[in-house]
């Protein structure tokens, strides 16, 4: 396994909360926090980081990115919000994520809108996204490595591993502005849609 493939395995390219680990019953706070410690444990920075706090579930649910909870439990549909939300949280800021989901709780809510559904497309979307990632990263990583050979330089495992942190960050950039530029389309839909 080459070092791109490495670094890869370590970040939990592929972990998810899948709707099968999801049980049909609705669980207290804890036992969600538990659910996402035990599937997100080892893509954590450090080892005491935590993965989801009841102030980050408490937060969420006063920011509203979720419909309202009944008597102390979320239900499979809360779960996969969260999870939504966990994924959201790294690029987009709350009240955006309150935007972009605001017409989906509604459509659960008063639609009786098939979450599980759209959350296992959202699913298959993520598995084809590790797939271009990780062919990506090997070709970024085998480009990284020729350009560094071609700097004066004894350094060149620094210089290489340099490039390629740079170049991840540039794709993370244009991706986070991607979703920022979507968010914002929909929040001014959805503000057009309401006579705002």
């Amino acid at each position: 396994m080459n070092k791109i493939e490495t670094l890869l395995k370590s970040i939990g390219l592929e972990k998810n909360i899948y709707t099968e680990d999801v049980p049909n019953l609705d669980l207290y706070m804890d036992q969600v926090i538990q659910l996402f410690e035990s599937t997100f444990s080892d893509t954590k920075k450090e080892e005491n980081e935590k993965i989801l706090t009841k102030t980050m579930i408490n937060n969420y649910a006063k920011a509203r990115l979720f419909f309202p909870i009944k008597n102390k439990k979320y239900t499979k549909e809360h779960i996969l919000l969260i999870s939504l939300i966990f994924q959201l949280k790294g690029v987009l800021a709350i009240n955006e994520i309150k935007e972009v989901l605001g017409r989906l709780n509604e459509k659960i809510v008063d639609e009786q809108f098939d979450l599980e559904r759209f959350y296992d497309h959202y699913l298959s979307l993520t598995k084809n996204n590790a797939e271009h990632i990780l062919k990506n990263a090997k070709e970024l990583g085998r480009l990284t490595e020729e350009k560094a050979a071609h700097l004066d330089s004894e350094d060149q495992d620094y210089l290489s591993t340099l490039l390629l942190i740079a170049a991840f960050a540039h794709q993370s950039n244009i991706y986070k502005r991607a979703a920022e530029k979507l968010a914002s389309w929909i929040s001014d839909n959805s503000k057009d849609e309401k006579g705002e």
